[in-house]
């Protein structure tokens, strides 16, 4: 894990007074926290980079800012976007491009906060120069998906590019389809076109920060807020998505609902699952995506990994760190 006292932003020949923060790390590290407190010392607008908060009604699931929050600070990305629209990655960067430039020239500063693995790499480090779809093969993988299982697509990825397979699992059967073909397409791995990327030169200077804590801590932490979820409604807020959005059954639900969450309930709704083991799953699933989470930043991005904060003390600690570095000062 890299804590590089030399560590360079992200500069891509930015003016100097175009610095952006982005703090990035597992879920329920402290990510938004952290975000909220060093904005409102800095008078900073916030660009979340999480691919869920940008819906409408997924809210308590998402951890979204809340309505305090909200009030106190400018958010870009939050509930922007209706659950069964198409939202990738790419459509994110180019416009929080489009955000941060506006932030700017306002004479704002800007914090960029979020754990969307893809996201936060296209900002900081564009896009490989992927080949576009390729109908015959994309079908061929679907029947396969259907006759073989997810599983054992998987497991293909797994023995052809274990790094890009790390980053997902079996359930995200579209990033598992695109790794597929593209393989099939250009002979190459998502790995191999990621570390040659084709990237264009953009107007901002990152200062990129990781938040990390000892595993066991993160996983106790995971599980508090789960239960903290499930208190607070989480079950009929997924209750009231799954009775809007719900489809023939062999019709999937929208891409947006196929999250941790949300589809563990929706099999409890469904009577797979009794209520206790929905929630066990929840929190096992949630684990299993930090440490996804973790596995990418730490094989993709060049980040400052600095402690994650777990009070109001060293919450202040870490808001002055992250502030000075954004400063120059250290």
């Amino acid at each position: 894990m890299q804590d590089r006292q030399d560590l360079k932003p992200s500069t891509r020949n930015a003016p100097a007074d175009r610095t952006v923060i982005v703090i990035t790390g597992p879920t329920a590290s402290g990510k938004s926290v952290l975000a909220h407190a060093a904005a409102k010392k800095i008078n900073a607008e916030i660009v979340s980079a999480d691919s869920r908060q940008i819906y409408c009604g997924m809210d308590i699931g998402t951890a979204k800012p809340d309505s305090g929050m909200l009030r106190e600070r400018p958010y870009h990305f939050i509930s922007e976007k209706k659950i069964d629209e198409d939202y990738s990655a790419g459509d994110f960067v180019s416009d929080a491009l489009g955000r941060l430039k506006t932030i700017v020239q306002k004479g704002n500063n800007a914090i960029v906060v979020g754990g969307s693995t893809l996201y936060i790499e296209g900002l900081l480090q564009g896009f490989a120069d992927l080949p576009g779809k390729d109908p015959e093969t994309r079908c061929l993988l679907e029947e396969e998906l259907k006759t073989k299982g997810n599983e054992a697509l998987y497991q293909r990825l797994r023995s052809l590019d274990p790094e890009q397979a790390a980053t997902l699992d079996p359930s995200k059967t579209q990033r598992l389809l695109r790794s597929l073909e593209i393989i099939s397409i250009t002979g190459k791995t998502v790995t191999e076109l990621q570390r040659s990327p084709t990237k264009k030169m953009l107007p901002f200077r990152f200062v990129p920060f990781g938040l990390v804590m000892p595993r066991k801590e993160l996983y106790e932490r995971i599980n508090r807020r789960t239960d903290d979820m499930i208190r607070t409604g989480l079950i009929e807020e997924a209750e009231k998505l799954y009775r809007t959005h719900r489809k023939e059954e062999n019709r999937p639900l929208p891409n947006a609902l196929q999250t941790v969450g949300y589809r563990e309930l929706f099999d409890y709704f469904k009577g797979k699952h009794d209520i206790g083991q929905s929630v066990a799953l929840i929190q096992q699933h949630t684990r299993n995506y930090a440490k996804r989470q973790l596995t990418f930043f730490r094989n993709r991005l060049d980040l400052r990994w600095i402690p994650a904060p777990y009070d109001s003390k060293s919450l202040e600690e870490c808001v002055d760190k992250v502030l000075r570095l954004y400063l120059g000062q250290e």
